[in-house]
């Protein structure tokens, strides 16, 4: 066994365990990123089979965008894993037997492969010429010219599409223009209002009860 082969098992093992540790995991996060580690594993037996050009978009598109977003989905979501797990065992059948149609046609498919003896000469020859990720490049922008421009459409379309969703106006949302934020000055958010200075209450001064009858005593004498 060579350096290449083992480090191939080394990558396949972890990859396996981190596949297992996806759908075992109890915490979302953990899940989440076992499937990175996963990504990266699948990236290095990229680069051992000589496929540099997608084991670094492997690592680039689904471990530096996917993943991360689905990661920060994940951390701020409050998920009900109680209420994930129920109904798994009711569902269990049939969820094992479409993952053992999947491994076999999988294994129908590799299986051809394994039976080589020796890779093709002509692809050796050219493999040891020039690069894979320079015939990829002439063939997508030669044969696949126009496929390609119509996938760059459709996923201009989508973003477009997404933008205008997010600004689209709602009623139940407020929202502020950063302009306005921007050029606001201090008289706009504060007024100094003048006020007369607060004086305390003068004394009550209670007249004598003599002066009082007399008071009254005069003003009946005026009424007659």
């Amino acid at each position: 066994m060579d350096v290449k082969t083992g480090l191939f098992y080394l990558f396949a093992a972890v990859l396996l365990f981190a596949a297992f540790r996806v759908i075992t995991a109890r915490n979302p996060v953990y899940a989440a990123l076992f499937l990175v580690l996963a990504f990266f594993q699948a990236s290095a037996i990229w680069l051992l089979l000589r496929a540099e050009f997608l084991a670094i978009s492997l690592v680039l598109v689904y471990v530096g965008a996917v993943m991360v977003l689905f990661l920060f989905v994940v951390m701020m979501l409050d998920i009900n894993v109680d209420g994930l797990r129920q109904g798994f065992w009711k569902h269990f059948p049939l969820a094992a037997g479409v993952g053992a149609l999947i491994a076999l046609e999988m294994a129908a498919v590799l299986m051809g492969g394994f039976r080589l003896a020796e890779p093709p000469r002509a692809g050796a020859a050219a493999a040891a010429n020039s690069s894979n990720t320079l015939e990829l490049g002439k063939l997508l922008y030669s044969e696949y010219l126009y496929p390609l421009e119509i996938a760059a459409v459709i996923l201009l379309v989508a973003i477009v599409a997404a933008i205008a969703l997010t600004l689209r106006t709602r009623k139940d949302s407020k929202y502020v223009n950063p302009s306005d934020q921007v050029r606001v000055k201090a008289r706009d958010r504060v007024r100094i209002v003048q006020m007369q200075v607060t004086r305390a209450a003068e004394p009550v001064v209670e007249a004598p009860a003599d002066a009082d009858a007399g008071a009254a005593t005069a003003a009946k004498e005026n009424k007659a």
